[in-house]
């Protein structure tokens, strides 16, 4: 006589592997829904950055003409910006555009410090965010 059914002992790992399969799925599928808002958030806030001219560290300082930061008084630097200058606003003017609220000439020497952050420095993910392609 044929029986069937497996034996006991074939079975139980059967089950186990699949109640860990469902398992992996669910913990899977939560960090899925965790993720999504989080890219979300970040996606966001990048849209929304801000760069600060020059950064915090060295507020009050002045911008060179070539970008760099030099002490405040330096003859033919520019004064800080009075406010950091939003994501659209440097993209704009990196087309081809000037910086809204300062003369031509400004505008460029502050383009071209924004140009020169490195990681570390206020407003870099900002600017790096616009070298990105977008996808």
């Amino acid at each position: 006589m044929t029986d069937a059914s497996p034996p006991k002992d074939q079975g139980a790992p059967r089950l186990a592997t699949r109640r860990r399969a469902l398992l992996l799925g669910a913990v899977g599928a939560t960090a899925v829904v965790s993720i999504r808002p989080a890219l979300a958030q970040t996606t966001a806030s990048v849209l929304t950055c801000q760069i600060p001219v020059p950064d915090h560290g060295r507020a009050g300082s002045y911008i060179a003409a070539d970008g760099k930061v030099v002490p405040s008084g330096t003859v033919g630097a520019f004064r800080p910006a009075s406010q950091p200058f939003d994501r659209e606003a440097v993209r704009r003017a990196l087309q081809g555009g000037q910086l809204p609220g300062v003369d031509a000439d400004r505008s460029r020497a502050y383009l071209k410090y924004i140009q020169r952050l490195q990681s570390g420095t206020s407003g870099f993910s900002c600017f790096a965010s616009l070298q990105m392609p977008r996808g």
